[in-house]
């Protein structure tokens, strides 16, 4: 029978059956998927293969893996040279901010965007606790919104307080495989339990849905919406780190920056002091947001102090 992972914690695995059935299921033998070093030949999101093992303890036994149209890795936290495969199959990836208690960074989300954009995976931001938001968080919100929608990520500002775009994001989520991140503390968990009351039960505690120093576990678990779709919990995901990315790659995953990089005089332009940088010239032309190209920088940099 076939079945999708639900929910792993490395040895055995929750997984749904095409009749809604439960089973708590092991891995027959080794799985190598995708060519990839990893800790976890088995993710949420998997869909798989399975045989009975004891129908009476819906035990099952998992004999084969299907083909990933996309997945999430992040470096493992017990070997620096695997990844831990998050999740996959997924249709899209929402991060939950806030720019106020606590502000989410740039960076932060700027490496959420870069992932997004290594594995091919959709993204979107919400940024929540609107109903907290001064006069200066709201121009913020207005710079930081129409920035990212122009190079393609939709943006909704939410508040469980005041209703605002709760409809929005619902519809956002309907229908659709969804992984949630964010810092602990951008009210994740009210959102979700706001939109999806009959999650509460189900979920116990998801208040510290991908909790900055809260979690060491690196086990997602996937949760079914009414009416159609699901959420994926990634407990312990501070950020997506970005494992194996070359600094000549990087401009790569910012789309704007992408689309002239054919323009620069040089293949390997790190855009930094090259002459004949379309990076640099769309900057200063205002095609390309002088934020992220200090964003981009900064990066960049981080990846270098990596490699020494």
């Amino acid at each position: 029978m076939e079945g999708t992972i639900y929910k792993s914690t490395g040895v055995w695995y929750q997984a749904r059956s095409r009749d809604g059935r439960f089973w708590n299921a092991r891995a027959k033998g080794k799985f190598k998927i995708d060519d990839i070093s990893s800790t976890n030949p088995l993710a949420v999101g998997d869909v798989v293969d399975m045989d009975v093992e004891n129908e009476g303890e819906s035990s099952a036994i998992i004999t084969a893996i299907h083909d990933r149209r996309n997945y999430i890795t992040r470096q493992s936290p017990h070997n620096k040279r695997y990844h831990h495969i998050i999740a996959s199959n997924l249709d899209q990836l929402v991060l939950i901010a806030t720019l106020r208690e606590p502000r989410t960074s740039q960076g932060f989300i700027d490496r959420f965007l870069i992932a997004s954009e290594m594995y091919g995976v959709p993204a979107r931001l919400v940024f929540n606790k609107a109903d907290v938001y001064r006069d200066a968080d709201m121009e913020r919100y207005e710079v930081w919104s129409a920035m990212y929608a122009a190079i393609g990520y939709p943006v909704l500002l939410t508040s469980v307080r005041s209703g605002e775009g709760l409809a929005a994001i619902a519809a956002l989520l309907a229908g659709k495989v969804s992984l949630l991140s964010g810092h602990s503390g951008v009210g994740k968990s009210s959102l979700v339990n706001h939109l999806f009351p009959e999650l509460r039960l189900r979920t116990g505690e998801v208040s510290d849905w991908s909790g900055k120093g809260m979690h060491t576990t690196t086990f997602a678990e996937m949760f079914d919406l009414p009416g159609g779709g699901q959420i994926i919990d990634t407990p312990g995901v501070r950020e997506f780190g970005l494992v194996d990315v070359a600094r000549h790659e990087l401009s790569h995953y910012y789309p704007e920056m992408r689309a002239v990089l054919g323009d620069c005089q040089f293949n390997d332009c790190l855009h930094l002091e090259e002459p004949g940088c379309a990076v640099k010239a769309g900057v200063i032309n205002g095609t390309i947001a002088e934020d992220r190209y200090v964003s981009y920088v900064n990066i960049l940099e981080s990846l270098q102090e990596k490699q020494y």
